[in-house]
């Protein structure tokens, strides 16, 4: 990479690429203490409950706080290695943060600036591998015309394995979601499937949830009309559900589906590249005292409880989560990670204990980033291992039908209760609509409301039910105890009354006589199992002489 003025107007050198565990030129970066990440890597799990990860992980994520103006967020979920992801998190600040806003008063500007900054990532990642594809080209001349792989390895093993060595340099790419906090304003940019959700509370203490993001995938409508346009063949996509490596229609980098991908049989016919870099981009949407929070996440974490759970309301769900840990944890980062573990193990419990077809579903999973964004949701005072400072109980829930399912969402003086819900709107590039409370609500029927910034929806009806391994289970389960030690009816002695009645043994004890009495005595005496081993006392007197 060559130094050189950067996309937008910024001077200066472009920043090397820097792999992960090494020192970043981002490191300086001031960090958002007003958000936290979770995370875990991919798993292959095994009969015997043991487990292993399947590669490197790929994901990469920031949250940096520029100034009291300008916050930026950004997950990147990487495929066939982390790479490009590496590459996209050290260069995509550059590209933002380096003077490109100054000046930038307009939504419209704000938004260019975000698709430019997309597309400079890209650019300057394949200028990169410039030099790579050069020689793969170079290679590829050595090689007679039509050739077989085949014949290839076997007829020119050197000039066929340097093929194999570039083409792994050369492989990968990553999603990509953004989204900028400035003057006040959110903005979101996002290539894949990594999502951005953001939860408001209404004046009633209503959560809503938001997509603000848009899922490139094949199954995206949107998407199968651009590649359709493209002349490919859109069902046979659809019975691959990938294209080249990755099942996302978008994505930056990944060389084998842009500029080759003449070379794979079922995308050679496009007019055009049908993989791009192209970002979806929206906003910005008024930061005011209504957001209570935002999550980006990759599709490790909902793919993993969708496939746990086959719920249809996947991202109320995790917002749902999200809030209960805020009311049980005293850090953003636990708030995360707290979520994380608990679709990790859920993922994990349903391939134990689940039928063939469940097991062979959650046999592995992706990588999960989780990046909580906190607004106006308190966190708990009280850490979750204290025990002692929790003194919740579940609270029984009215639910009228048909309203939606009444899911009571804890304060911080009150424990987790769960229960199912039904009724939603669902489109394929946003969640469904599902309710749940927010704190300081007085009201037991609360619910949480899905929105999308898209239109196009679709209506089902369904039902959900909150999964039995939740964080606060145990914690429910000692204040409850405490609560019963606390009621317990002493006798006029001040005795605690006894749990069962012995007065109908007791008469009938009476009226035996004393022989029976003393038999029975006897016989409800413990008795040894053994008899008694008798030694001999050992003599003091000297043996004689």
């Amino acid at each position: 990479m060559s130094n050189g003025r950067l996309a937008n107007g910024a001077l200066g050198p472009a920043p090397r690429l820097i792999m992960q565990g090494q020192q970043s030129w981002t490191d300086d970066l001031p960090v958002c203490h007003v958000s936290g990440v979770g995370l875990s890597t991919n798993q292959i799990y095994r009969e015997d409950g043991n487990r292993r990860e399947e590669h490197e992980c790929e994901d990469r994520n920031f949250h940096f706080r520029h100034d009291s103006n300008c916050y930026l967020y950004g997950v990147f979920d990487g495929h066939n290695g982390s790479r490009v992801a590496d590459f996209a998190a050290q260069r995509m600040p550059a590209e933002l943060l380096l003077g490109q806003l100054q000046n930038k008063t307009t939504d419209a500007e704000i938004n260019e600036a975000l698709r430019q900054a997309f597309m400079a990532v890209e650019n300057v990642y394949f200028e990169s591998t410039d030099g790579l594809i050069a020689a793969k080209t170079m290679a590829q001349d050595e090689l007679p015309a039509g050739i077989s792989s085949y014949e290839a390895c076997s007829q020119y093993p050197e000039v066929y394995n340097k093929l194999q060595q570039l083409e792994q340099q050369l492989q990968g790419g990553t999603t990509a979601t953004l989204v900028l906090i400035y003057n006040n304003k959110l903005y979101v940019a996002n290539v894949g499937d990594t999502r951005a959700l953001l939860v408001k509370t209404g004046q009633d203490g209503v959560l809503t949830v938001m997509q603000l993001s848009n899922d490139h995938t094949i199954d995206d409508t949107v998407e199968q009309e651009r590649l359709a346009s493209l002349g490919l063949d859109v069902e046979k996509l659809k019975t691959l559900k990938t294209i080249g490596n990755s099942n996302c229609t978008r994505c930056i980098g990944d060389y084998h589906v842009k500029g080759g991908y003449r070379d794979i049989d079922y995308l050679s016919g496009a007019s055009k590249e049908p993989v791009i870099a192209d970002p979806f981009v929206e906003g910005g949407f008024p930061v005011d005292d209504s957001c209570a929070f935002l999550i980006i996440m990759s599709d490790g974490l909902y793919h993993s409880l969708t496939d746990a759970t086959h719920t249809e309301w996947v991202n109320a769900d995790i917002a749902r989560m999200v809030a209960t840990e805020f009311s049980m944890q005293t850090t953003l980062n636990g708030v995360a990670q707290a979520v994380v573990d608990k679709v990790v193990r859920i993922h994990h419990d349903t391939y134990m204990t689940g039928n063939p077809q469940q097991k062979h579903l959650c046999q592995k999973r992706d990588d999960i980033t989780l990046l909580v964004r906190q607004f106006k949701y308190p966190l708990s005072t009280h850490s979750p291992t204290g025990l002692l400072n929790y003194h919740g109980s579940p609270t029984p829930l009215y639910q009228p039908q048909p309203r939606p399912p009444a899911l009571h969402i804890p304060s911080h003086n009150a424990s987790f209760s769960s229960s199912s819900g039904e009724g939603t709107t669902d489109s394929p590039k946003t969640p469904t609509n599902q309710y749940l409370t927010g704190p300081g609500s007085t009201n037991n029927s609360q619910y949480l409301h899905t929105e999308s910034t898209m239109s196009g929806g679709r209506t089902q009806t369904s039902s959900s039910t909150e999964d039995s391994t939740q964080s606060s289970g145990e914690v429910r389960m000692f204040a409850s105890r405490r609560q019963r030690e606390s009621q317990m009816q002493l006798d006029e002695e001040g005795k605690i009354k006894p749990y069962v009645d012995f007065s109908e043994f007791y008469n009938a004890f009476d009226q035996m006589s004393e022989e029976q009495q003393a038999t029975l005595l006897s016989d409800m005496r413990p008795h040894s199992m053994y008899d008694p081993i008798q030694e001999e006392g050992e003599s003091l007197s000297m043996p004689e002489m």
